[in-house]
């Protein structure tokens, strides 16, 4: 019966602790970037595959080039390829 009961105990921790980390801001949902108005601090911190250099480039691209008109657009920007647009092509908004 102990042994139920920790089993039981342990199955609800698991079950319940991705919802505490979401709280704990651990886990964060994907969220939306508009490619021509966020800062490198936005676009470093929600696009995957994207840190501070990458970030400031398509910031540097954007005001050398203008506004994106699609998200393939990014691949002109040095160090973006077809795999970080794929994986951002959901958050990533003009």
């Amino acid at each position: 019966m102990k042994s139920i009961l920790s089993a039981i105990f342990f199955a609800i921790t698991l079950i319940l602790s991705p919802l505490a980390s979401a709280q704990d801001g651990a886990l964060v949902a994907p969220a939306e970037v508009n490619i021509n108005t966020a800062e490198v601090e936005e676009l470093d911190k929600y696009l995957d595959g994207v840190g501070k250099a990458k970030a400031q480039a398509i910031v540097d691209y954007r005001n050398t080039n203008g506004a994106f008109e699609s998200a393939d657009d990014l691949k002109g920007v040095k160090g973006i390829g077809d795999s970080i647009v794929e994986k951002n092509r959901d958050r990533i908004v003009l």
